[in-house]
C-alpha cells in the first residue's frame, strides 16, 4: 500500500500532539511540526535557516513560501508517512501544501472536534515540566505527587503563559475564524475525517488507525 499522510487540524489543546506521539511510536509515522522544523533549520545554520532566523529576529511572521521550502527540504514522501501538525492554518496554506508538497500523494485531514468550554478547562489545567517537557493536567492527568514530575522528579511544573484563560480564548477565536474554509476544502475533496476529541486517547487512536 502506498504511504498515507495525515494532516492534523484542531484547536490548541484538542489532543493533536498526543495522537501524533502515539502514531509515531506505534505506526512509524514521522511528526512534522513547522515550529520544530523552523528551530531545527536555524540550529543547522543552513542558508534556509539563516533566512528564517532573519525573519524571526525582525519580529515578522515566517511566510508561507518559506514554510513550503522548509517542508520540501526536510521530507521524503516516498520513504516515510508523515503527520503534518499545525499546518495548514488557512485555506491558502491547504492548497499550497497540496500543490507544492503532497503533489497527489494520498493524504487524510483529521479534524479534532471539541467543545470550546471543555477546551478552555483542559488548557487552563495544563501544567508542563520545565525540566523535561512532560505535560500533565490537573483534572485528567495529575502527577502522582502534586507539583512533582513523574518522569524526571523535577519540581518545576508550571502553567505556560499561553495556557492562561484570556490568551486561550483569543487563540480559539483566531482558530475558529480561519478553519471553516479549510474543513470545507478537505470535505469537498473527500479527504476529511472528524474525530470526537473528547473521547479517550485510545478510542481516538483506534479510530484514526482504522483509516490508515
Amino acid at each position: 500500500m502506498s504511504n498515507k499522510h495525515l494532516i492534523f487540524i484542531g484547536a490548541p489543546g484538542s489532543g493533536k500532539g498526543t495522537q501524533a506521539t502515539k502514531l509515531v511510536q506505534e505506526a512509524s509515522f514521522k511528526h512534522i511540526s513547522t515550529g520544530d522544523l523552523l528551530r531545527s533549520e536555524i540550529a543547522k545554520g543552513s542558508d534556509l535557516g539563516k533566512e528564517v532566523k532573519q525573519v524571526i529576529d525582525a519580529g515578522q511572521l515566517v511566510s508561507d513560501d518559506l514554510v513550503i521550502r522548509l517542508l520540501q527540504a526536510n521530507i521524503n514522501l516516498a520513504s516515510s508517512s508523515y503527520i503534518f501538525d499545525g499546518y495548514p492554518r488557512n485555506l491558502a496554506q491547504a492548497k499550497t501544501l497540496d500543490e507544492n508538497v503532497l503533489k497527489g500523494a494520498p493524504s487524510l485531514a483529521v479534524y479534532f472536534e471539541i467543545n470550546t468550554g471543555k477546551l478552555v478547562e483542559r488548557l487552563t489545567n495544563r501544567r508542563t515540566c520545565k525540566d523535561c517537557g512532560s505535560i500533565y493536567n490537573l483534572v485528567s492527568k495529575k502527577p502522582k505527587i502534586m507539583g512533582v514530575c513523574d518522569q524526571c522528579g523535577g519540581k518545576n511544573l508550571v502553567q505556560r503563559d499561553d495556557d492562561k484563560e484570556e490568551v486561550i480564548k483569543n487563540r480559539l477565536s483566531v482558530f475558529e475564524s480561519t478553519i471553516s474554509p479549510v474543513l470545507s476544502y478537505y470535505q469537498d475533496l473527500g479527504r476529511l475525517m472528524r474525530v470526537d476529541a473528547e473521547k479517550s486517547v485510545d478510542e481516538i487512536f483506534n479510530q484514526i488507525s482504522s483509516k490508515v
